[in-house]
Order: C-alpha cells, then structure tokens, then sequence
C-alpha cells in the first residue's frame, strides 16, 4: 500500500537540501517575503523542520538586489559555502518578464549558520537579461554552472545554460544553451524551462528541471548526458519528450517542482525534493501566495539505471 506524503516543511518553495561531509543536512528556499537568506540545519531531514533558522543576509532597502529574493541553494565548493541566488531592483514586470540577475554570497565558516559572508556579487554570463535559478557541480574536477535565462530573439521567459567555472562565483567561457521550451506540458501558461538540479548516477549526468507557469501546470522533464560525453557540447545531451513528475489531481498535489535532490541518512537512498501545493483556487496574487510546501521522496531507478520519480502524493 502506497503511504500518502505529507509536506516536510509548510511554506519553503524552490527547496535546497545539501547532505555535508560534517553529517548535518542544509537547508535553504525561498521564504515567502522573499527579503532574505534563511538557513537551517539538522542532523536528520526529520530534523529540519523544527531546525533553529538562521537569516544570515538580508536584502537591502534599495539598489539592484533590494526585491524578489528567489530560490537560493547552498553549496560546498572548493573549500567555502556558496548561496546562490537570484535578486531584482525592482517588482515591475518590464517587457513580460522581472528583472532578477543572478548573485551569490560565500564564508570559509566550518558552520555556515555561524559564518560571516561576503557582500552579493553578481556572477555574469554575458547576457544582461532575467536569470535566475542556478546549480553548480562538480564532474571530472570541473566545476560547472547550470541556470535559466531569457535569451533575445527566443520566446518564453527563460531557457537553460550550462558553462564551466572559473571560480565558484564566475563561469569560463560562453553559457551553452541546452534547452528551450517547446513542448506543450513546458508551454502552458508560459514558456519556460527554470530550475535546474543535478544528479550524477549510473554513468549519466541527469538533469532535471521545471516547465509551464508555477500553478498545477508546473511539472518536471529531464534531460541526461553520458558521463564521459562533453558537457558542453549541446548534442551530447537527450530530452525526455514527456514530463517526469507531474501534479496528481486525484489526490491534490498540485504543480510539484523546482526540485533538488540529497541523499538518506543511510547514504545511500537518493531522494527527491521538491515543492507543490495543496489547492489550486489561488485568492490574489498567485506570486505572494505562501503555500508552496517542500515535500520529500525517495527515488527508484528502472532497469536502464533512470530515475523513476512517482507521484508527488505518494511514496511507492
């Protein structure tokens, strides 16, 4: 008998969870005033719920980073702590789209909740348009950097890039386009293809992502790589043409996505994190509604070593 999922934690969307080398999960989303950076950490993802949380940056009053603080994830790249994530000047909606760029703080700090950061830089990519939504990892001691983007001359909101770093806060190279949206469960409402997240398994790099507008048309698709194939080369990479992870109206789980992913505490069981909501009557503004709630699965994997991700309501 399938169990039905509860949410982990209520009100987190575009969920971060990083399982460390010190034992202690991380976590981090969206908060739903979006003015700060909020972390919390536990030995346990049980834990995380009731975790002591910790804003360790806040967004200024005034100048470019000072509205719309979105999806942050923590990382642990050569040696220090990274957040990433996206900021706008402004709530005005220019030419369909905000007006977020990409930043990202950092501390040497054994504990992040207790370190001291660094002022946001703003990490370039060349394009000076909406992006928001990176990832980074680590694949053959090269580190890359995975976001969304609005390209001039390509409908829809945003497309998905890849670039390798130079350093943990700037990327080498030009960004390398490896998807845009074109298919009809990645077109509805609006076009877009956000929130990418990396999974490295059985010999391929899977990359999953969300498409269509953020009610309970949002879903997931993913695209994979061979482990060996050049990561920048966008022919090395295959598109599923159906959704992976899609809502389950029969039991009202609505627009799952933005996922990340971790691993059990037996450190083995890959595990699937993501948002969803629970009702779609949406009273008011659909961007200040709080109810976008991080849940957790944990993932299977077919016979050809593909990750089988299920309902959202359910745990298989």
């Amino acid at each position: 008998m399938a169990e039905m999922l509860t949410p982990l934690i209520e009100q987190r969307a575009d969920p971060y969870i990083h399982k460390h080398t010190d034992g202690y999960y991380y976590f981090t989303a969206s908060v739903p005033a979006y003015d700060r950076l909020e972390l919390r950490r536990a030995k346990t993802i049980a834990g995380l719920p009731d975790a002591e949380r910790v804003a360790v940056w806040h967004k200024p009053e005034t100048g470019p980073l000072s509205e719309l603080i979105w999806a942050p994830e923590i990382h642990f790249n050569q040696g220090a702590w990274y957040i990433y994530f996206a900021a706008a000047p402004t709530r005005e909606i220019k030419d369909g789209l905000f007006q977020h760029r990409m930043y990202c703080i950092s501390t040497e700090a054994a504990n992040p909740l207790e370190g001291t950061w660094t002022e946001p830089k703003q990490i370039e990519t060349g394009m000076d348009t909406f992006c928001l939504d990176a990832t980074t990892f680590t694949h053959k001691d090269q580190l890359y950097y995975v976001w969304a983007q609005k390209e001039e001359g390509i409908p829809g909101n945003s497309n998905l890039y890849i670039a390798p770093m130079d350093t943990p806060d700037a990327i080498a190279g030009e960004p390398v386009r490896l998807t845009v949206p074109e298919l009809e469960w990645e077109t509805r409402g609006f076009l877009v293809n956000e929130g990418p997240a990396v999974l490295i398994r059985n010999g391929r790099i899977f990359l999953t992502y969300s498409g269509s507008a953020t009610d309970e048309n949002y879903c997931m698709g993913i695209l994979w790589a061979d482990q060996d194939a050049d990561l920048l080369d966008p022919n090395s990479w295959t598109k599923s043409q159906k959704p992976v992870f899609q809502s389950d109206m029969e039991n009202a789980i609505y627009g799952p996505g933005h996922n990340s992913f971790t691993v059990a505490e037996d450190g083995e069981t890959d595990m699937l994190v993501y948002h969803a909501r629970t009702y779609t009557e949406i009273e008011g503004d659909p961007l200040w509604n709080p109810d976008r709630h991080t849940f957790i699965k944990p993932i299977k994997w077919d016979n050809d070593g593909f990750p089988v991700f299920g309902k959202p309501s359910m745990v298989e």
